[in-house]
């Protein structure tokens, strides 16, 4: 499989009921040097607090331990011996699956008491051929792992899950037996054929929601769906900035008319010296859909017109605290951030001429130098969303 793939991870989780904390926990590193992606899903027994700090304790572990090429019986063991033993049921108790995608080869899956891995192929699932393993160490004895590795093609979906998705609405008189994994098959078929296309998160919402559809909006467990989705890498550009070199300008408006993808122009400058090198006018609008923000422009060809440090400051701030709950809204950052979300490769064009406005000692130390908050934007794209991010410098 070429690097020329994008791999799109998401997961979307629902609490057990009257809890705040998820019992269940998703991790997820990308491994630059090597090209690689580990994912974890681990469900720490019951649920709130001590669920989740189980789940972490082994998400965490299994994440380090597999970036480590550690060996996989290896790895278990090591997590089970190191989980705190339940005073009541006399077992540490986490189930957790390994999902190590080499974004140039194979992919290798290790499962533990989680409902089994779904790799699809279009609207099929496909069976990779899992191998069973018993372990035999005295305190683990009988315990069974399963794993596989295959080769993804483009277009490609692995799901996995905890059992909160496969138990839902058990005993709600539909599914007296919890929904089970062949309703859960036949829903991601449907969802598939519907939209060939249907992005990781997307899918992850669906299944999701039904589950939580099938226990009346009441789960009795923390469910859990997460999706790594194997295809084209939808691109975006965003340039900030008037270059250094008023010579630059045209370069600038060169490469973004140029460019195949999404395009956002942050800042009145540089927004200015586009419309001003391809000749295109500027709307602006009057309509404020954030209090703390100007309103956006329009310009032809160009997706996303804003005001550039402030929104991008609340860009930063949205997507530090971003969670599977956040409501994206119509503001400006909202609409960046929505972008930034829907695409994999982002392409930052920063100009580093200084704008004479920042330089003010009356404005607020957190309107940050430009370069600063977009270098902090492309951090948190990259380590918290595995987004593959490029910075260039005008």
């Amino acid at each position: 499989m070429g690097s020329n793939y994008f791999v799109e991870v998401n997961c979307q989780q629902i609490n057990h009921y009257d809890e705040r904390c998820c019992g269940d926990v998703f991790l997820s590193k990308r491994v630059k040097e090597e090209n690689r992606m580990v994912m974890v899903l681990s469900d720490g027994m019951g649920h709130g607090i001590k669920a989740n700090l189980l789940a972490t304790l082994t998400a965490t572990m299994a994440v380090n331990f597999s970036v480590e090429h550690k060996e996989p019986e290896k790895t278990a063991e090591i997590i089970m011996n190191t989980l705190p033993v339940c005073s009541e049921r006399k077992m540490s108790y986490s189930t957790f699956t390994i999902v190590d995608v080499d974004t140039e080869g194979d992919v290798s899956l290790l499962g533990y008491d989680n409902p089994t891995a779904m790799i699809w192929r279009g609207a099929r699932l496909l069976d990779p051929g899992w191998t069973s393993m018993v372990m035999q160490s005295e305190r683990n004895v009988g315990k069974e792992l399963i794993s596989c590795v295959y080769t993804p093609q483009k277009e490609d979906r692995i799901v996995i899950c905890t059992d909160g998705i496969t138990q839902s609405g058990l005993d709600s008189g539909k599914y007296n037996f919890g929904w089970g994994m062949e309703n859960l098959q036949d829903f991601i078929r449907s969802l598939i054929e519907e939209d060939p296309d249907i992005s990781a998160r997307k899918l992850a919402m669906r299944v999701a929601n039904k589950a939580h559809i099938n226990d009346n909006y009441k789960s009795k467990d923390d469910s859990s769906c997460a999706v790594i989705y194997f295809r084209e890498p939808r691109k975006l550009m965003l340039c900030s900035g008037p270059p250094f070199e008023k010579e630059k300008d045209a370069v600038l408006a060169e490469t973004l008319k140029n460019f195949d993808g999404k395009k956002i122009i942050c800042g009145a400058t540089t927004v200015d010296i586009i419309a001003r090198e391809l000749n295109l006018k500027v709307e602006d609008s009057f309509e404020f859909t954030d209090p703390d923000l100007p309103p956006v422009s329009y310009m032809q060809g160009i997706d996303l017109v804003t005001e550039g440090i402030l929104t991008l400051g609340k860009v930063n701030e949205i997507l530090n605290n971003f969670s599977t709950n956040y409501v994206i809204t119509k503001g400006p950052a909202d609409q960046i951030v929505k972008l930034l979300l829907m695409c994999d490769q982002i392409t930052f064009i920063t100009g580093t001429a200084i704008n004479i406005a920042h330089q003010d000692p009356n404005i607020p130390v957190d309107l940050e130098i430009r370069r600063t908050v977009i270098r902090r934007i492309a951090r948190i794209l990259e380590e918290k969303f595995l987004k593959e991010v490029k910075l260039e410098y005008l």
